[in-house]
C-alpha cells in the first residue's frame, strides 16, 4: 500500500494532473472516478490505484467486468489520505488511473468514404465547455473534432470528466493553423459553415447533408477574422429577447443536432 504522498508514483501523477506539457511529453493522463474507468477501453491503461475506502465499501459492488478489468491491470492500493491528496476532484470517489494517450491522423480521417461532419474549435478555453462539446458531438454523430493548437487541452482532467466517456468514441486532432486546415477540408469537398454573430445567414435555412465543417470560436472574441475570411458560410442562431449570444457548448450543440436531424 501506498501511504506517503512523497512516493514517486503519487507526485507523477499530481505532476500529470498539472502540468499539460507533461502530459504532451510522456503522451500520458490521468483518468478518475469508476464510470470514466469504466468506458476507457482496456489496452490504453497503464497503472491503476484505489483506495483503502473504495476496496472496502464500493469493489463489491463493482459489475463483474468492472471487476475482472481492474484485476487484470493489478491495482496499486493508496491509504484515503493520500489518495484524497492527489485527487483532483472535491469527493475523490476512490479510483483513478494513467492512461496512455490515442494519436489520431487527421489526413487518414479525411481518407474515410464517408460524408463527414466536423467541428472545428478556435482557442476554446474552458475545460467545461470542450467536454460538453465532445459529449455532445457524439450524440449528434459527429466524426471528427479538429482544435486550434491553443484550444484547452483535452486531456485536462476536467475536460475529461465533462465528456462522461464521449472522449474514447469521438476522433480528435490538435492542429498548428485552422487556416491551413481549411484548405485541406476544402480540398476533400468539405463546406466550411464558420459561426458568427454578424453572419447574414441563419443556421437551420443551410444543407447540412454533405459533408460539413462548423467551426466555433473563443468565448470573449469569437472567431478570427481570417478564419473567417476562409470558410465558405457565415451562420447564425437567430435569437428573441435581449440576448446577444449562448454558450459555445450551447451553441455548438445547436448546429450539431440540426445537421444530425438533417441526415436522419
Amino acid at each position: 500500500m501506498i501511504t506517503s504522498t512523497s512516493n514517486k508514483k503519487i507526485k507523477d501523477i499530481i505532476a500529470l494532473i498539472k502540468k499539460r506539457s507533461l502530459r504532451d511529453k510522456t503522451k500520458t493522463y490521468v483518468i478518475e472516478g469508476i464510470k470514466i474507468f469504466e468506458e476507457m477501453p482496456f489496452g490504453q491503461l497503464k497503472e491503476v490505484f484505489i483506495s483503502e475506502t473504495f476496496l472496502k465499501n464500493s469493489y463489491k459492488d463493482l459489475k463483474e467486468e468492472t471487476k475482472h478489468k481492474l484485476n487484470s491491470i493489478k491495482y496499486e492500493l493508496v491509504s484515503d489520505i493520500v489518495f484524497n491528496h492527489t485527487s483532483d476532484t472535491k469527493t475523490p470517489q476512490g479510483i483513478l488511473a494513467v492512461a496512455k494517450r490515442t494519436e489520431y491522423s487527421l489526413e487518414k480521417l479525411l481518407e474515410k468514404d464517408i460524408s463527414h461532419a466536423i467541428i472545428i474549435l478556435d482557442d476554446i478555453q474552458d475545460p467545461g465547455n470542450l467536454g460538453t462539446i465532445v459529449r455532445s458531438s457524439e450524440a449528434a454523430g459527429i466524426s471528427l473534432i479538429i482544435m486550434s493548437k491553443d484550444t484547452v487541452d483535452i486531456y485536462n482532467p476536467k475536460v475529461i470528466r465533462s465528456t462522461m466517456g464521449s472522449i474514447f468514441r469521438v476522433p480528435f486532432v490538435y492542429v498548428d493553423d485552422i487556416n491551413v486546415t481549411i484548405k485541406m477540408l476544402k480540398q476533400k469537398n468539405i463546406k466550411i459553415y464558420t459561426s458568427t454573430l454578424s453572419a447574414d445567414k441563419e443556421y437551420d435555412k443551410e444543407d447540412y447533408t454533405k459533408s460539413s465543417a462548423f467551426i466555433i470560436g473563443n468565448e470573449s472574441r469569437g472567431v478570427k477574422s481570417e478564419i473567417i475570411e476562409n470558410s465558405d458560410i457565415s451562420i447564425k442562431i437567430p435569437m428573441l429577447g435581449k440576448t446577444e449570444s449562448l454558450n459555445v457548448g450551447v451553441a455548438s450543440s445547436i448546429f450539431m443536432f440540426e445537421l444530425a436531424r438533417q441526415r436522419r
